[in-house]
């Protein structure tokens, strides 16, 4: 039977209903709305479908860890999709589904076919799905059962397994081990920290999973941060934020600080004093973070989805599949890359979100960048753009990142990013006008050096009376900042610096209500902006971003270094 045609279940359920096809992957947080279950990513091909009762068949996932949270909330709501179905693997949104079965006795089914017969269904109109089929345009495929891994568990772990440990921990150790079993995992691995994504207000389900488990005693056992959250904790009521949205947001963050978490509320954890070390095993969820730690620091962890995080931060033991495992790490494709002269720090995100869409379902090997010698900062940027494209939890850079060398496998794919593959990256995220009412710095949290920069660049100019310029970093930043003159120099210069928040968790009236277009120097944002916030986005360097500060305005043009 397994040589024959056939799919896969991944979580079992019954389903019918009309098929929605795609060959790109799709980011659930970004990407969909979890209010009306209609996908919000501008860039797309599905923009503006509504998902909801359908069987979505698409590749894999991409982009945000917090994927899991909005399809969690899209089931509890009855908008979610009626089923999906994948031709690769795929965890954030399964993990998503798991916990609706797990947690809430409401199963959506997750297929896998081989991409052959991906192909062929997905040309269909409509599908039904049983517990041993599923019917499309005349194909009947039959289903095989979820897979039964043996997981080689310790006494430890089967102690957790078996409630001796609690409730939570109980609950946790199942999750992880379904997991485990879907990844194709055979044991557990220790971690030495986590960080959690799931503390996001993306949906209300966020809310009542990290609740029911603190209810349950919940508490981590390994060093765990925290990622941005989606209000400035200390001074959301003062800023007019509306308590309905508020309040839940609030009790998420100290839902997850009962349960042990520092409350870093930063998205970029990297920039801590507790970031990893190479080679060292952590627990991170947020997609540019995992990247970052595995890509730059050389540390190792899959991009692990809401909710995951917390369970693998509440036992200390993850699924040893993925990144962990140094095989799994090499280079699937090589993209050679067409460096031009004098480029800026706008190159970097660009050649990520490029990077991204070439190598979508696998690690890339990047080759021809060392001579440009980017920065922590320009690789910070890079590696958030990446995220936002591709579901690889790292890529490596040629004479740049420490696991480069010998990196690509044999017969990797070879492509390239060409110049005028960029010109017109440049003009899709471009779209919007010239004149900006807001500039958008820290997507992810600005470092230290980057604050600096654009102190320096502010110094002595006047910001336009029409245009707020508003940074997102994290309290050690802001700190290092207001210890060395710098958040005295920003706020001067009329910069408005919020903690806690990221861009992708910003919502009115922090984000300016007035706001018709927004300028960013984040590939990230430039590309989640427009469905996030509804309004139009323009993406350049740092430059640009303070010309927008004091002029209102930036012409609509290529970078000196793509149009020369």
């Amino acid at each position: 039977m397994s040589d024959m045609p056939h799919a896969s279940s991944i979580l079992g359920g019954h389903a019918e209903g009309p098929i929605i096809a795609s060959a790109e992957p799709l980011s659930f947080w970004g990407g969909v709305s979890p209010e009306t279950g209609c996908i919000i990513d501008v860039h797309h091909p599905l923009h503006g479908v509504c998902l909801t009762g359908g069987i979505l068949m698409m590749p894999s996932s991409r982009g945000s860890c917090t994927g899991s949270g909005v399809l969690l909330d899209l089931i509890l709501t009855g908008r979610a999709p009626a089923a999906l179905v994948f031709s690769e693997a795929e965890d954030v949104l399964t993990l998503g589904a798991l916990i609706a079965a797990e947690m809430f006795g409401k199963p959506l089914p997750v297929l896998r076919l081989a991409p052959e017969s991906f192909a062929a269904l997905s040309r269909a109109k409509t599908a039904r799905i049983t517990a041993t089929s599923i019917e499309a345009g005349g194909v009947t495929l039959p289903i095989m059962p979820p897979r039964l891994a043996t997981l080689d568990l310790n006494s430890t772990d089967r102690a957790m397994l078996d409630g001796e440990q609690g409730e939570a921990i109980q609950q946790a150790m199942r999750i992880i081990c379904a997991m485990a079993a879907q990844q194709g995992a055979n044991r557990l691995v220790d971690v030495t920290q986590g960080h959690i994504d799931g503390c996001i207000y993306a949906s209300p389900a966020n809310l009542v999973f990290a609740e029911r488990m603190a209810d349950m005693g919940a508490k981590v056992c390994v060093p765990t941060t925290m990622n941005a959250i989606s209000v400035d904790h200390a001074n959301w009521r003062t800023q007019g934020v509306p308590s309905a949205f508020g309040d839940p947001a609030a009790k998420l963050a100290d839902a997850y600080v009962r349960m042990g978490c520092r409350p870093t509320f930063t998205c970029s954890p990297y920039l801590l004093a507790s970031a990893p070390q190479a080679g060292e095993a952590i627990a991170w969820a947020e997609s540019n973070a995992v990247i970052f730690a595995n890509t730059v620091l050389g540390a190792r962890t899959p991009k692990h989805p809401d909710f995951l995080d917390l369970c693998i931060a509440l036992t200390g033991r993850a699924p040893l599949s993925g990144v962990y495992l140094t095989e799994n790490r090499r280079a699937q494709s090589i993209i050679d890359v067409e460096l031009p002269n004098h480029v800026d720090d706008a190159f970097w995100p660009l050649v990520g979100y490029l990077a991204g869409h070439a190598a979508p379902d696998r690690i890339p090997l990047l080759r021809g960048l060392a001579s440009a010698c980017p920065t922590a900062d320009d690789l910070k940027a890079l590696c958030a753009a990446f995220g936002t494209t591709s579901a690889a939890p790292m890529l490596h850079i040629e004479g740049v990142t420490p696991e480069a060398e010998g990196a690509a496998i044999d017969g990797a794919e070879r492509k390239t990013i060409t110049r005028a593959d960029m010109a017109g990256a440049w003009k899709r995220l471009n779209a919007g006008p010239e004149q900006v009412e807001l500039v958008a710095i820290g997507s992810p949290h600005a470092s230290l050096t980057e604050c600096r920069a654009l102190a320096a660049a502010l110094a002595g100019r006047h910001r336009h009376a029409d245009v707020a310029v508003i940074v997102t970093a994290g309290h050690q930043v802001i700190a290092g900042a207001r210890a060395d003159g710098t958040l005295e120099a920003l706020e001067k210069g009329g910069v408005r610096v919020v903690p806690d928040l990221c861009w992708c968790s910003i919502s009115e009236p922090v984000f300016p209500t007035r706001t018709r277009t927004l300028i960013t120097n984040s590939g990230k944002y430039a590309h989640y902006g427009p469905g996030l916030s509804n309004r139009a986005v323009r993406f350049g360097n740092l430059a640009d971003c303070v010309e927008a500060a004091v002029s209102g305005r930036v012409p609509v043009r290529l970078p000196g270094w793509l149009a020369s």
